[in-house]
């Protein structure tokens, strides 16, 4: 009787604890169908259909029209191009946020917690007031940069009419706001490399370049592969700085990249076939790098050390 009792109570408790996560997993998973499943699934609907404006009334399937439609447009080429171009952001990024953190981490520096922080800082910011705020850095009359360079004696530039320099200043921007974020992860990853690893390495007579780049980079790898990830994916998806800056897609159409692209077909030219198809594009070109990604890792990517 005692025994059936612990049982029907252990039957009641895992119930309940079944219930209860079933509970919290539902809002996530109901958010996912909601806006996530279901705009996806109407997207691939759409993406053959000939659909003007934001209803399915009059819609018309067209195969793979909307596709030839996109690829016959010089514009889609561009922007694909321009979006690859502001992606070199990110690998500046890694570059600058290894080299910042392994400062920080294996040298003497007062005040580390202070410079996580600062450099931490403009990633948690909004991307609107940042874009605004570089806007009017790299203002031609206003800007901070024409006036220090009218002071050494040089004439101001137009930096956002300029075709030649607009991505260039972009990549600036991003390396800016987003150095930050791999710094922590870096330096989370710098100190769980294995020290004694170092001092092997010093008995054999190893100098600190050849230190860092057979034990720390191996070491950190992962991280590198997951910033490299995580970045190429956002790169890919940029949107709001260059919209911002230019709601007209800046000087020949430098700044628009593929989700701008999109954003015009959609709401300016109300083709939301088009639309669509542009989304899959962008997404089978995600997908493309992220395989291409981990296809790689196997070469350079360690998890022994």
């Amino acid at each position: 009787m005692y025994l059936d009792k612990v049982v029907n109570k252990k039957r009641f408790r895992l119930s309940k604890e079944g219930l209860t996560g079933f509970l919290l997993a539902f809002i996530p998973l109901l958010g996912f169908c909601l806006f996530g499943l279901i705009p996806m699934i109407l997207a691939i609907g759409m993406a053959f259909m000939d659909i003007k404006g934001y209803n399915f009334d009059g819609a018309t399937f067209v195969g793979f029209a909307n596709f030839a439609d996109i690829f016959g447009d010089k514009l889609f080429g561009t922007s694909i191009v321009n979006t690859l171009y502001m992606s070199l952001s990110t690998f500046i990024n890694i570059v600058l946020a290894l080299l910042i953190a392994f400062l920080l981490t294996n040298k003497k520096v007062r005040g580390k917690k202070v410079f996580r922080t600062i450099y931490f800082v403009p990633f948690v910011c909004s991307v609107v007031a940042i874009t605004l705020m570089w806007q009017w850095i790299f203002n031609y009359r206003f800007g901070i940069i024409n006036h220090l360079i009218k002071l050494g004696g040089g004439e101001a530039i137009d930096w956002w009419n300029n075709p030649d320099l607009f991505i260039p200043v972009l990549i600036v921007m991003g390396v800016w706001s987003g150095t930050g974020y791999g710094i922590i992860l870096y330096g989370a990853a710098l100190t769980n490399v294995n020290h004694s690893l170092y001092e092997a390495a010093k008995v054999d007579g190893a100098n600190s370049f050849k230190s860092f780049l057979h034990i720390t980079v191996p070491a950190i790898s992962p991280t590198t592969f997951y910033l490299l990830i995580t970045g190429i994916i956002g790169a890919l998806q940029e949107f709001a700085r260059p919209q911002i800056l230019s709601p007209s897609g800046g000087p020949n159409d430098v700044g628009v990249t593929v989700v701008f692209y999109l954003y015009r077909r959609a709401f300016e030219y109300r083709e939301m076939g088009q639309a669509s198809a542009t989304a899959w594009v962008l997404a089978l070109i995600i997908v493309a790098f992220t395989v291409l990604n981990f296809a790689l890792s196997k070469l350079w990517v360690s998890y022994d050390t």
